[in-house]
C-alpha cells in the first residue's frame, strides 16, 4: 500500500473544515480560562487586609485607573501614579485585584502601603504568576486573530456572509464572531445559504448591535452572579 503523499494529506478537507477550526475552539477555550482568571476583580479594604494577613499579596501599588487600547484578548494594565485613589494588588495565584483606598487610613492616618507587611510587595520587581499568564493569554488571543484573518482572505469564499461581513463581525467581543464564522463557513460549509451571503454593511450593523447586547447581558450577568463570577462588568 502506497502512503498518499504529504501534500495531499494538507489538503484534504477534514484539514481544513475539522481540524484546523477545532484546534482554534481550542485555543480560545484557553484563552477564555486565562482571560478569567487573570482580569482585575473589585474588592474592598477588608479583602486587601485579609490577602496581607494570609501573605497573600505578592505586589501592591496605587494607580488610578485602567489603560484601554491593549492587546485584543489582554487584560488592561493599571495606570500606576503616586497618591492615587486606588490600590492594585497581584496575589500568589495569579489573580489581581483592586480597590478604593484612601491614602491615609481615617483612623490611623497611615497610608496602607506603610503596612509593614506590604514592604516586600511594593517593592517587587519582575514578572509574577500573574503577567505570565496574562501574556499567555494575549499571545493566544493574537494566535487566533491572525489565523482567523488568514483564513478568511486566503481560503474559500464565505458562504453566509462577504468577507466583509465576517471581518466585522470577527470583531465582537470576547471572540464570539470568530466563533460564529468557525461554525458557520468551516464546520458547517456544506448548509447552503438560505439567501444571498449578507453584505459588509449587515456585519457592521451586526458589531455594533452585538457589541451594545453583549455590554448589557455581562452587566447582567455580573449584577446576578457578583464581579468574582464575571469581573468587569
Amino acid at each position: 500500500m502506497i502512503a498518499p503523499p504529504r501534500a495531499a494529506l494538507l489538503d484534504r478537507p477534514w484539514l481544513r473544515r475539522r481540524a484546523l477550526p477545532l484546534a482554534m475552539v481550542l485555543c480560545w477555550l484557553v484563552w477564555a480560562a486565562l482571560a478569567w482568571w487573570t482580569a482585575p476583580r473589585a474588592a474592598d479594604e477588608a479583602d486587601l487586609q485579609r490577602d496581607l494577613a494570609a501573605g497573600r499579596v505578592v505586589t501592591m501599588a496605587r494607580a488610578d485607573g485602567w489603560q484601554t487600547g491593549g492587546t485584543w484578548g489582554r487584560r488592561p494594565e493599571p495606570r500606576y501614579a503616586d497618591g492615587a485613589w486606588m490600590l492594585v494588588w497581584t496575589r500568589p495565584d495569579g489573580q489581581i485585584r483592586w480597590a478604593g483606598v484612601p491614602v491615609e487610613d481615617p483612623e490611623t492616618g497611615a497610608d496602607p502601603l506603610a503596612d509593614p507587611r506590604a514592604r516586600d510587595a511594593t517593592r517587587h520587581g519582575g514578572d509574577t504568576l500573574a503577567d505570565a499568564l496574562a501574556n499567555a493569554a494575549g499571545m493566544l488571543a493574537l494566535t487566533i486573530g491572525v489565523g482567523w484573518l488568514l483564513m478568511l482572505v486566503a481560503g474559500p469564499a464565505p458562504v453566509a456572509g462577504t468577507r466583509w461581513f465576517w471581518f466585522w463581525i470577527g470583531l465582537l467581543p470576547f471572540g464570539l464572531g470568530v466563533l460564529a464564522w468557525l461554525y458557520r463557513e468551516r464546520w458547517r460549509t456544506d448548509l447552503p445559504a438560505a439567501r444571498r451571503p449578507r453584505s459588509g454593511w449587515s456585519g457592521l450593523g451586526g458589531l455594533l448591535l452585538g457589541g451594545i447586547l453583549l455590554s448589557v447581558a455581562v452587566t447582567g450577568l455580573a449584577a446576578l452572579f457578583g464581579g468574582y463570577v464575571v469581573p468587569g462588568g
